[in-house]
């Protein structure tokens, strides 16, 4: 069993000016596995997932203390490159973003800015047959991406993310404005990926965290409250907080 840590969180808290988003988490990503942050609205769960990939740098006054480790290394120094940071944590969001532009730029647009010097086609061919998108596209990829249904924009946007040969990639409710069919082909689509990534999850959905992940850590109120295997976590979780949350007596 590969219990490789991959990313890691120490003592970090997170503020937006002075209002503490998260406080004192500690946490370690395994390596090939597939991780859900569950919690309430407003918990800190999006705030935590960014500061993975430094996507946090964008927003005027945030605050980070304590360490992101990635391999080992303290990413939220500023010496550390974000963009080569975001290049090896990929990101998809909650609303598909493709770009206006044909499904074929989508994917090789981020590798050719990268300066990619490989076989374009078999770059979007493989990233589109990994995400399971393939034989839905084969015939159209001069087409414009705007013009797919919401679920395959969001798997064009995982495509998207694979292009860049990412070890992670986190995702931000990446099913929550899909139907249930498209939410099924992302999760199964989640479950074939971890073969080859590290996938971190953010959710509000909990059948969703229990059906696709291996572990899962609740936030409620800025604060880990508790972090384990997901059988656990939801079968018998230590903390009253937990079980009340995922009995649905609140949040």
């Amino acid at each position: 069993m590969n219990n490789k840590i991959i990313i890691e969180a120490k003592n970090l808290t997170l503020r937006y000016g002075k209002h503490p988003a998260i406080r004192d988490c500690n946490i370690q990503i395994l390596k090939n596995k597939v991780t859900a942050i569950i919690g309430p609205s407003g918990c800190g769960k999006s705030t935590l997932l960014r500061t993975f990939n430094r996507m946090n740098d964008f927003i005027d006054n945030f605050n980070i203390e304590g360490e992101v480790l990635f391999e080992g290394k303290v990413i939220n120094h500023s010496d550390m490159d974000p963009v080569e940071i975001r290049k090896r944590i990929g990101m998809v969001f909650q609303k598909p973003n493709p770009f206006p532009k044909s499904i074929f730029d989508n994917i090789i647009w981020g590798p050719k800015i990268n300066g990619f010097i490989g076989n374009q086609q078999e770059l979007v061919e493989n990233c589109l047959i990994d995400a399971g998108l393939f034989d839905e596209v084969k015939d159209r990829l001069n087409s414009s991406a705007m013009e797919l249904s919401g679920g395959q924009q969001q798997r064009l946007c995982i495509a998207r993310a694979i292009a860049m040969k990412p070890e992670v990639i986190l995702m931000d409710e990446p099913a929550s404005a899909l139907d249930p069919k498209a939410t099924m082909k992302i999760e199964e689509l989640i479950k074939k990926l971890k073969k080859s990534y590290t996938i971190i999850i953010v959710t509000h959905n909990m059948q969703q965290a229990a059906r696709i992940s291996d572990n899962t850590a609740f936030l409620y109120e800025g604060e880990l409250i508790e972090y384990g295997k997901t059988n656990s976590i939801f079968t018998k979780p230590d903390k009253q907080q937990t079980e009340d949350y995922i009995t649905g007596r609140f949040g």
